[in-house]
């Protein structure tokens, strides 16, 4: 036994220091909360609803430490990370007006924030992105995977998604990592858009499809290929699996056989057991 717990800690400490997981989640609930479900106390004042602004600074800052990058960096990244947080509310805003214009459902944009997993999920991808466009390692992945472990949306940090992005229910989505999507585009439940076939030699190439402006993928459908484009205003219709390019303004779906059957009895099997 001891052997064994030996080498589990000598495999560990070879390892290069990783952040808490428990950290990160800590602190995408607490930016979260922070843009669009503030707590009473720090609504109080501008003051401190600015120390919270800062509280997150520091945080992040502390992350980055834990991933034994050294004061200076981690000060510079984090800085550079909340200069484009403006940016990437004003696109969440947006985002969540498109969820509320196009869901009859939702009655007012409180309710996307307090309770809907599409935005939520979005919220964090955007987080994590733009700490992918940082070169930030580890972490963009443990915030996407939480995304995917609270609401069965798992889009890849370093995906391309555009403004006015829908994702309505959200339940086991898939986006790949090099998938491209356009603006006004919104997606249903169950949707993979992913690669035709793994291989480990082609994770620097374009393995997920591009999906372009103003396209609705519906429940289920499954787009795969680094070269399959789905044009602009498209419509994929449910359950539809598609592995090539499609122009825009297509509709695609598949046919489905209504056959009416009739009062008479069925016959006698031949061998019936049960």
């Amino acid at each position: 036994m001891l052997d064994f717990v030996s080498t589990v800690f000598e495999n560990n400490k070879k390892r290069d220091p990783f952040p808490s997981k428990k950290k990160i989640e800590e602190f995408v609930e607490s930016f979260f909360n922070f843009l669009f479900t503030p707590d009473r106390y720090v609504l109080q004042n501008i003051s401190s609803f600015q120390d919270r602004y800062n509280e997150l600074k520091y945080f992040l800052y502390e992350i980055f430490l834990e991933l034994n990058i050294d004061k200076k960096n981690s000060e510079c990244f984090s800085r550079k990370f909340f200069k484009e947080v403006p940016n990437i509310y004003q696109t969440l805003i947006i985002d969540a007006n498109a969820i509320l214009e196009s869901d009859p459902a939702a009655t007012v944009v409180e309710e996307i924030f307090l309770s809907y997993p599409g935005f939520f999920s979005t919220v964090l991808y955007r987080i994590a992105h733009q700490l992918w466009i940082q070169n930030i390692p580890i972490i963009p992945r443990l915030i996407t995977e939480y995304a995917h472990s609270k609401t069965g949306v798992d889009i890849h940090a370093s995906a391309r998604i555009g403004k006015s992005f829908a994702i309505d229910h959200g339940t086991g989505i898939v986006i790949g990592s090099s998938t491209k999507i356009g603006n006004e585009v919104k997606i249903y439940q169950g949707v993979t858009l992913g690669a035709i076939y793994v291989d480990k030699k082609l994770s620097n190439q374009k393995r997920h499809p591009t999906i372009e402006d103003k396209v609705t993928i519906y429940s289920g459908a499954t787009i795969l290929g680094g070269k399959t484009i789905v044009g602009h205003d498209s419509v994929i219709g449910g359950n539809v699996w598609l592995t090539q390019s499609i122009p825009p303004f297509s509709i695609v779906y598949q046919k489905n056989e209504v056959r009416m059957r009739n009062n008479s009895p069925f016959p006698d099997p031949i061998n019936f057991m049960i």
